[in-house]
């Protein structure tokens, strides 16, 4: 089986989110997509099948190292670049790609052999509620002072659910997850945090036990841009660079915009460059039931 390994967020190899893009796996059963993301080793691997009804609509299924993912940022935005290198026949291309919960649009442009720019329309953004939480800081490794006092804690999603934790001054670089915060997101609605200094704009996210760090998250970066909206850091439709991924030495870039304004917030856009690395041949699937 044919897959492509790129690098999404950089504009050039060895940075930013690094992907295995699958683009032609109709006959993977489920099982078997999440073996070889394991075996792959990348944060996730995407899976890609056509859906027959236009050259420009894909299913795509995302897993992650331990599941299947309803949504995310770098795959879809990776997966499409590696259409439009496969497919294209414009500078400029729009992809339709349909996960099991929702379906998006992104748009490529080739820049060069191997380089692209992918654009994600994450859709609206539903605002779920700001928690109090007195003893947030500790979880990672914080104290109060290093919350941000102009900005609260909120719950919200674009696609997965976000609990975006507003710090300030050098907070980011001495954050660490204390515990796992699993049951302690979910009793919030949340499935994830992540940590966002307004003022750079920088954040970091990691696996709620702390043990893996995020180089880049596209999902949470268009947490992110939503709320810098609904809080007046960022003009409608303005677009800005979000950066992650310093502390894993992997610098990432990811261009983050909504449109709207309070909690009407009804168009998010994340995008960024896109890197090809290399490409191969698996010889050999793992064993699994096939598809029905």
């Amino acid at each position: 089986m044919h897959y492509l390994h790129v690098d999404v967020f950089s504009p050039q190899p060895y940075s930013g989110n690094s992907l295995a893009v699958f683009p032609d796996s109709a006959e993977l059963s489920a099982e078997q997509m999440a073996r070889i993301t394991q075996e792959m080793r990348h944060f996730e691997s995407v899976f890609l099948a056509p859906d027959r009804t236009g050259r420009q609509s894909w299913h795509a299924r995302v897993f992650d190292l331990t599941e299947e993912l309803d949504f995310a940022g770098h795959p879809l935005i990776g997966a499409a670049c590696v259409l439009h290198a496969l497919h294209g026949s414009d500078d400029t291309e729009t992809w339709r790609l349909e996960l099991k919960a929702r379906t998006v649009d992104v748009t490529t442009r080739r820049r060069a052999a191997g380089r692209y720019t992918g654009v994600l329309d994450q859709g609206p953004a539903s605002f779920l509620g700001r928690p109090h939480i007195p003893e947030l800081a500790s979880w990672f490794s914080l104290d109060a002072d290093d919350l941000d006092p102009d900005l609260p804690p909120e719950v919200l999603s674009t696609g997965l659910r976000y609990l975006m934790v507003p710090v300030r001054g050098d907070a980011l670089e001495r954050a660490r997850i204390a515990r796992d915060l699993e049951a302690l997101l979910a009793a919030l609605g949340a499935q994830f945090a992540y940590l966002l200094d307004a003022a750079a704009p920088e954040g970091r996210h990691w696996n709620n036990d702390g043990l893996l760090e995020d180089v880049a998250t596209g999902s949470g970066a268009g947490c992110a841009a939503a709320y810098l909206r609904r809080h007046g850091r960022i003009e409608d439709g303005e677009t800005v660079v979000l950066h992650q991924g310093r502390f894993t030495g992997r610098p990432s870039r990811m261009t983050i915009g909504a449109h709207g304004q309070g909690q009407g917030i009804h168009r998010v856009t994340v995008g960024g460059d896109v890197a090809f690395v290399a490409e191969g041949h698996l010889s050999e699937l793992p064993a699994g039931p096939r598809p029905h």
